[in-house]
């Protein structure tokens, strides 16, 4: 008989992530099981808590997250003779894995992780959604236990578990400024990966996570044009109609962008009252869109409200560095928890267009990797490689020249195969420089480890069929879950916000990956069928101007405000004390930032926020 769990010991890695259900909490015990869930109440108000067990006690499960799609499942298990005592999402888990087993999950269509115990069958099944928009972090402590949770401090705070960092797990963050979900920077803690669900029985070793689901590349549409636009307005509208059940407050995030615009322009559609948005602009008029935010809310006549992020917000870092746990580079999440902070005010949800970039091929990087491969397509390798990649190094790197007269990373990306150079484009601080922060010591205990590896790995085996069907699906599997979904995830629970993205419904991502290049990327244009179908509802000059990004100007605060934080980091920080870095030259960095011989914005922030991080997970004070 295994032995009881305690409740204070569930209730103990509930408190830190407090955050996440600030509505309702909840612990359910059995011999060797204990689940715990924090309730942010959005459907099924009276009658949703958790954790929710089977009216016979036999199954139990603990749920974040959405099942947008459970009226329609839930109608089709109560045609099979399934008796429903709630109006919750959750309650649909339960009679889905008792009618479908493992299988349920290809059933549901919505964002979510949840562990699920089967008294019976004395297993416990962990699962993340397709595009893993909800997170799942889990770790096996040393007496052969499985535990896990929603955040790495939930697992943080378990007695047992020890806090050691993994170097390797550094290296990755230095060169994408997040750690990816197939690492961790606390030895030990390992993610569920997005699309994947992993099955824990009791007496036997923890297997391997499978995965459920993957995006494939290797078919294309055959309809006309016209026909695409026809099928993708109306993926779209229900995609966003179906992230607008709520039993609270709803409303959006409004960038003046391609995809939040969308996704306004639907819900104003289908709404009867004023939809209510937000956005944040600068006090840097280069890199404030509050102008384009402004036009769409007003065509669509919405309770749009604004707020100016500036140098004064930069106390937040402590607040960033806290709830991601992880080293997280992004700029972009101190306006995002801005924003998030702003919604929360008025609604309990809110609808992002997160996810349209890695689906219809609209960042700049995919426009590069299709120009690029078509002249690398024109030059043999043998030429190629040699030829361009010599004029590469010996071009001058001059970030104060104007963009198109920045040839030296072309040139050395050109004399890359495909994959390598789309690999180093991701990288937010190339192997050369990072090579240079490492001691010597610790440099020789990587042993030649390259984050890149993963991304170049990726896109050679993608389902694919074109260099740009590569890259994007390494975007999907890396870039997405662990950059642009967990900002969004940490920076909305932190103010106990549910963030929905209806542009990453998986119906809607496999229909985007099936599309010819020319409906993705036209001329300088990515996102074309996107942009096409919503001529009739956007305005021109909001569909057709030039990708601005959630840009944050930090690098000038680096040369202001900022410049003593960055000098900081150099001397007497808690990065300095690990002995990991060279700090002489990050001193150097740090100086030929702040006289302007350098660009070396990006890299300060990684490393004050690595800073903080580092402190607060392993004290080295």
């Amino acid at each position: 008989m295994a032995k009881p769990v305690e409740e204070s010991r569930v209730r103990a890695m509930l408190v830190p992530m407090a955050h996440r259900g600030p509505d309702g909490s909840g612990v359910w015990t059995a011999p060797g099981v204990g689940l715990g869930h924090l309730r942010l109440s959005i459907i099924d108000l009276a009658g949703g808590a958790q954790p929710m067990a089977t009216d016979d006690g036999q199954i139990v499960v603990t749920f974040n997250g959405e099942i947008y799609n459970f009226a329609e499942v839930r109608a089709e298990l109560e045609e099979k003779g399934h008796r429903f005592v709630s109006h919750s999402d959750t309650e649909v888990i339960l009679h889905g894995w008792r009618q479908w087993g493992e299988r349920c999950v290809d059933h549901f269509v919505g964002m979510f992780a949840f562990a699920l115990h089967d008294r019976a069958t004395q297993s416990l099944w962990l699962v993340r959604d397709r595009l893993g928009v909800k997170p799942l972090h889990y770790a096996q402590l040393y007496d052969g236990s499985l535990i896990f949770a929603s955040e790495m401090k939930g697992i943080l705070a378990h007695p047992m578990m020890r806090r050691e960092p993994d170097l390797s797990a550094v290296e990755d963050y230095l060169a994408f400024g997040y750690v990816p979900d197939d690492a961790s920077i606390v030895k030990g803690v390992q993610k569920l990966g997005a699309g994947e669900t992993l099955l824990a029985v009791r007496g036997k070793p923890l297997g391997r996570p499978r995965r459920y689901w993957d995006v494939s590349f290797a078919d294309r549409h055959s309809g006309s044009p016209a026909a695409l636009e026809e099928e993708l307005v109306h993926l779209l509208r229900q995609s966003v109609r179906s992230r607008m059940v709520a039993d609270v407050p709803l409303g959006a995030f409004l960038s003046g962008g391609v995809d939040s615009s969308t996704v306004v322009a639907f819900m104003a559609e289908n709404s009867r009252e004023a939809v209510r948005t937000c956005t944040i602009g600068f006090d840097d008029k280069a890199v404030d869109e509050t102008s384009h935010a402004d036009l769409i809310a007003r065509r669509y006549a919405t309770d749009h409200r604004v707020r100016i992020v500036s140098p004064d917000d930069y106390p937040l870092i402590d607040t960033l560095t806290t709830h991601f746990d992880e080293p997280f580079a992004d700029v972009s999440a101190l306006p995002t928890y801005r924003v998030c902070q702003l919604a929360r005010e008025q609604v309990t949800v809110a609808l992002s267009g997160d996810g349209a970039d890695e689906a219809f091929a609209g960042y700049r990087r995919h426009k590069f990797q299709h120009r690029e491969e078509g002249i690398r397509s024109l030059i043999p390798g043998a030429i190629r490689g040699p030829l361009l990649g010599t004029l590469g190094n010996l071009y001058p790197k001059a970030d104060w020249l104007p963009r198109p007269l920045r040839a030296k990373s072309t040139l050395l990306g050109l004399a890359m195969d495909g994959a390598e150079a789309y690999a180093h484009s991701v990288s937010v601080t190339r192997p050369p420089m990072r090579a240079r922060l490492w001691a010597d010591e610790h440099r020789a205990a990587l042993s030649g480890y390259r984050a890149e590896d993963r991304y170049i790995k990726a896109m050679r085996d993608a389902p694919a069929r074109d260099a740009i069907d590569r890259a994007q699906y390494a975007d999907i599997r890396i870039w997405l879950p662990g950059d642009i979904l967990t900002k969004t995830d940490r920076m909305s629970m932190a103010v106990s916000l549910e963030a929905r993205e209806p542009l990453l419904d998986h119906r809607l991502i496999e229909f985007a990956a099936k599309l010819p290049v020319n409906q993705r990327i036209r001329g300088q244009n990515g996102k074309y069928l996107l942009k096409k179908a919503m001529e009739p509802m956007l305005p021109t000059s909001i569909l057709y101007r030039q990708k601005q990004g959630f840009v944050t100007p930090v690098s000038a605060w680096f040369r202001g405000p900022l410049a003593a934080e960055a000098r900081a980091v150099a001397g007497g920080s808690a990065l300095a004390r690990t002995g990991w870095f060279d700090m002489t030259r990050v001193a150097n960095i740090a100086e030929q930032h702040r006289s302007g011989l350098h660009n070396h914005g990006r890299l300060l922030w990684q490393l004050l926020m690595l800073d903080r991080s580092v402190e607060r997970l392993f004290g080295t004070r």
